[in-house]
């Protein structure tokens, strides 16, 4: 099987830049998209989720390091996608701000494409390693999570249903990728891992905690229906996600393994 490309995303409100990056890309293995600012970048994300974003600080309307705040919002959807910042600015004090702000790394304009792949390869590297760390946190009910960090059995099929595990994202029947926040992903894969059992509110509860996810008893019916809007499975009677009176919450679908 294929190794899955990477996918970038480009932010610059540089026309003639945007294109030579999506051109260098492509050479070089990536799949990439160009969007001129924030409203672009935002709207490509709900799209599908990168793998990478390359962005740009001085843009007009919302500058770089702004974006890059509200990407690292905690529990976003975007928040652990790495981030390298092109810029004009070459001040030592602007990329400690940069970084500060959640950015992963920072090259200043003009720069080398060779440098830039170099820079490409050695996050989206450290990004998998980080991947396969995580993956192993994961309950282990089903399989061994460290393979499949590889490609292989990293997506969990439910209903008409996809999780892809490794960008931790929900794929509908329609193939529309639905973004989750850490929370919600870390939510889904406790249920996907035990279905058609019922998963008390204090496991929930105890599985989220151990994972620095801060949940109170209270706040575990908001993040169910939360997950229940990302799965379309709202109303008087869900056909997924089922609450068991007194006792918790039970997937109620079947689970299979497949592959990117």
């Amino acid at each position: 099987m294929s190794e899955k490309q990477p996918r970038i995303l480009i932010v610059d409100d540089d026309m003639e830049l945007r294109e030579l990056l999506v051109e260098l890309l492509s050479e070089y293995g990536y799949l990439s998209e160009a969007v001129k600012d924030g409203a672009g970048m935002f709207d490509a994300l709900k799209v599908e989720i990168a793998d990478l974003i390359l962005l740009d600080i001085m843009m007009p309307g919302e500058d770089g390091l702004t974006l890059c705040r509200r990407l690292r919002t905690p529990g976003s959807a975007y928040c652990e996608i790495p981030i390298i910042f092109l810029t004009a600015l070459k001040d030592t004090a602007d990329k400690v701000v940069g970084l500060e702000l959640g950015g992963d790394d920072y090259l200043c304009k003009p720069f080398q494409a060779r440098e830039l792949i170099a820079r490409i390869r050695a996050l989206l590297r450290r990004t998998q390693q980080t991947a396969k760390a995580a993956l192993e946190e994961l309950p282990h009910g089903n399989g061994n999570w460290a393979n499949d960090a590889a490609g292989q059995n990293a997506c969990l099929l439910f209903g008409s249903w996809k999780l892809n595990i490794l960008a931790r994202h929900l794929v509908d029947e329609k193939g529309v990728v639905v973004p989750l926040s850490a929370a919600e992903f870390r939510l889904l894969v406790l249920f996907l891992e035990h279905p058609q059992q019922v998963v008390t509110r204090d496991k929930i509860m105890d599985y989220l905690a151990e994972r620095s996810l801060n949940i109170y008893d209270r706040s575990i019916d908001a993040q169910v229906s939360r997950l229940r809007g990302k799965l379309r499975d709202k109303g008087p009677n869900p056909s997924i996600i089922r609450t068991m009176r007194g006792d918790g919450y039970m997937l109620a679908v079947p689970v299979e393994r497949g592959s990117l």
